[in-house]
């Protein structure tokens, strides 16, 4: 099969579930393009990236924010490729029907890499792109319309547009995967046919994670491990704020959190006003192999996740699955899908969302009972294992596909 994957920026360290699909598809022998709106410009990149070669797979957009030069482009753009579908160039350049998205010559640029390949999937990651993949289907783009649903697609999204914001997506698409059972309920709730709804989660290369056992010598140094952008709904400020209730009984606790985003000021601003400065640290983005060694050099993974002020929700963070496959006890929050891939009491625990004391309770529970850290460990790595594994579920997508082909 050839199958485009539209998605948003690329590459990201944030979105290795992206990744993970790409290259585990090509493993299987798929043919796999990549069309992105734009290049992420970020200064680290994950090793997959040049181990499968994928920038030479990536076309990207490239719309020129300055109007001037969008149109010349626009103008050599149609005089290069008009002879190839005159029809589809001119219905992507049609405002009696598309409106300003068509006078903006967005659509225009959208369609172009379209040009010289015939796909069977057009596969959308997020909501907001399975949008993009619905004018290409109506400018004549062949291929089976499918879209995966995450989190800020299903949320904030959509309370910034309204709930009628997918209703040409659910009318014109083919297939619709949202990661969770939540999601999926969601969808159904927005007026998707039930039929065209396949759950259908992320997942993780088992193999890069290796498993190990969690125990604590006594007085050593307890550290607690946060991974991921330092945006609101990841919810940092409330784990910093508990372990500030915890510092003064427990003053060997190291709190480590990877990433980096547009609240990393005010988090350390917070540290510092809560007199837990030097027993929290800031690493910034990391890479793949960095966040290989702080799983194996940590014992308690935190992910308070919480709705944002603007209504963006989590999907399920793939970082609770890796956490999880290496061993790490968890603490999160009772939020979206999170309840379906740690299972309270079980794998870790789960208190609601922005609720200090309970994750402070939690936090300490844990602290005070390293003995229960190798069970709950062995429950969460059996428990990726059997529902987060990459392998089986590209499996399963690819029947997915084949099904929907044959339809």
């Amino acid at each position: 099969m050839k199958i485009a994957f539209i998605i948003g920026a690329f590459p990201t360290l944030s979105e290795t579930f992206i990744l993970n699909q790409i290259t585990g598809l090509i493993d299987m022998g798929q043919d796999v393009d990549i069309c992105a709106q734009f290049y992420s410009n970020e200064k680290k990149m994950h090793s997959d990236i040049e181990k499968y070669h994928l920038m030479d797979k990536v076309h990207y957009f490239n719309i020129p924010s300055n109007k001037i030069k969008r149109i010349l482009k626009a103008i050599y753009l149609i005089i290069k490729n008009f002879h190839k579908a005159p029809l589809k160039i001119l219905k992507s350049l049609n405002v009696f029907i598309y409106g300003k998205v068509a006078l903006s010559l967005k659509l225009l640029y959208l369609l172009i890499p379209f040009l010289d390949n015939n796909f069977d999937i057009l596969y959308c990651h997020f909501g907001t792109n399975g949008i993009l993949g619905t004018y290409l289907r109506e400018m004549g783009v062949d291929g089976k319309l499918v879209t995966t649903f995450h989190g800020y697609d299903m949320s904030g999204f959509i309370k910034s547009n309204s709930n009628n914001v997918y209703n040409n997506l659910f009318k014109n698409g083919d297939l619709f995967l949202p990661i969770s059972d939540y999601w999926k309920q969601k969808l159904i709730k927005l007026n998707c046919e039930e039929k065209k709804i396949v759950v259908h989660r992320m997942g993780i290369n088992l193999e890069k994670f290796k498993f190990s056992e969690r125990r604590k010598e006594p007085r050593e140094v307890i550290k607690l491990l946060t991974i991921g952008r330092l945006t609101e709904k990841k919810g940092h400020e409330y784990a910093i704020r508990a372990i500030s209730k915890l510092i003064k009984k427990y003053r060997n606790i190291e709190y480590i959190i990877a990433g980096d985003g547009p609240l990393e000021i005010d988090l350390k601003n917070l540290a510092i006003e809560l007199g837990i400065r030097e027993c929290v640290k800031f690493l910034g983005a990391v890479k793949q192999d960095e966040v290989l060694t702080l799983y194996q050099q940590t014992y308690i993974f935190v992910l308070p996740s919480i709705t944002a002020n603007n209504g963006d929700q989590e999907g399920i963070p793939v970082v609770l699955m890796e956490a999880q496959a290496t061993g790490l006890p968890i603490i999160s929050t009772f939020h979206t899908g999170i309840p379906e891939v740690v299972i309270d009491g079980k794998s870790g625990f789960l208190v609601p969302e922005r609720d200090v004391n309970a994750l402070a309770e939690r936090l300490e529970y844990l602290i005070e009972h390293s003995e229960i850290w190798p069970a709950m460990g062995k429950y969460g790595r059996k428990f990726v294992e059997e529902k987060y594994d990459i392998k089986k579920l590209n499996q399963k997508l690819v029947e997915i596909y084949q099904n929907l082909i044959k339809k």
